[in-house]
């Protein structure tokens, strides 16, 4: 079983907005805004992605939930999984770091954000093969703004929470919806619990960490499967050499690099 979560704010909400001012001293910015594109996203959730269960709908008040969508989701607001002493906050870090948390949500759950919307038909293993999710990844070694310090702090935590040295190179998930584990959520939170708590903060800051902590973590543990795109560059090359690095990797993920390599060498 499967769920879906989708964190969303409405900036245009007055009950919203008086809290944010109360706390912030200032109007929110536009970041904050709302494209009106909820309902499509929860429907077509349900139109293409039939495996997925409960959809889960974090929100800050009751406010914050459109009219008319209370009965095709379940409504959680942040009280009701982050600890009180971090609340409230406008941070999405902090918001996601808890989403383990969530009361009566499956194990393996489906994390997205509020602007990516179905728009074809997906399945299961898509994102889920066994106790490993399927996830694309890039590398940086250069961090220049806040959000690559955020991705860069978060790559060395979850290394830390893998028993791994720090790395100059981070990794950074593809923006897009993010397969999680709640077990796995919780393992890490056991595991580097104090550089976790360390990282909150009402609003985004450098120092934060984000929710691919825990696809970096799975990455860093040999539960992420990549084969993907080695099997879709293999399907259609667009170069005339391949060069399959022989590089240090887990028993798994080299078992999932044969089978790929096997399947294509056959032909």
């Amino acid at each position: 079983m499967i769920d879906a979560v989708i964190t969303y704010v409405n900036g245009s909400d007055p009950e919203w907005k008086k809290q944010y001012a109360a706390v912030a001293g200032k109007e929110p910015s536009r970041r904050y805004r709302d494209w009106g594109m909820l309902e499509w996203q929860v429907g077509n959730i349900r139109r293409f992605l039939p495996f997925i269960d409960k959809i889960f709908l974090v929100v800050a008040l009751p406010s914050q939930v459109p009219a008319g969508l209370e009965d095709k989701v379940e409504v959680v607001l942040h009280k009701d999984f982050i600890p009180e002493q971090y609340l409230p906050t406008f941070n999405c870090n902090t918001i996601e770091m808890y989403l383990y948390r969530i009361k009566g949500m499956s194990d393996k759950y489906l994390y997205i954000n509020d602007d990516c919307i179905p728009v074809a038909p997906g399945s299961e293993d898509e994102f889920f093969v066994g106790d490993k999710i399927c996830r694309g990844f890039a590398k940086h070694l250069f961090y220049p703004n806040m959000f690559k310090k955020i991705v860069r702090k978060t790559d060395r935590v979850a290394r830390k929470a893998a028993g791994l040295s720090p790395c100059p190179i981070f990794i950074r998930p593809q923006h897009s919806p993010s397969p999680q584990v709640k077990s796995v959520g919780e393992e890490i939170m056991s595991k580097v619990e104090g550089d976790l708590l360390s990282s909150l903060s009402t609003f985004r800051r450098e120092y934060n960490v984000c929710n691919y902590v825990l696809p970096d973590y799975m990455y860093h543990t040999g539960k992420v499967i990549l084969q993907a795109q080695l099997d879709a560059f293999l399907q259609n090359p667009d170069r005339k050499w391949i060069c399959i690095n022989d590089v240090d990797m887990t028993p798994a993920r080299e078992e999932e690099f044969r089978k790929v390599i096997a399947k294509y060498a056959s032909k």
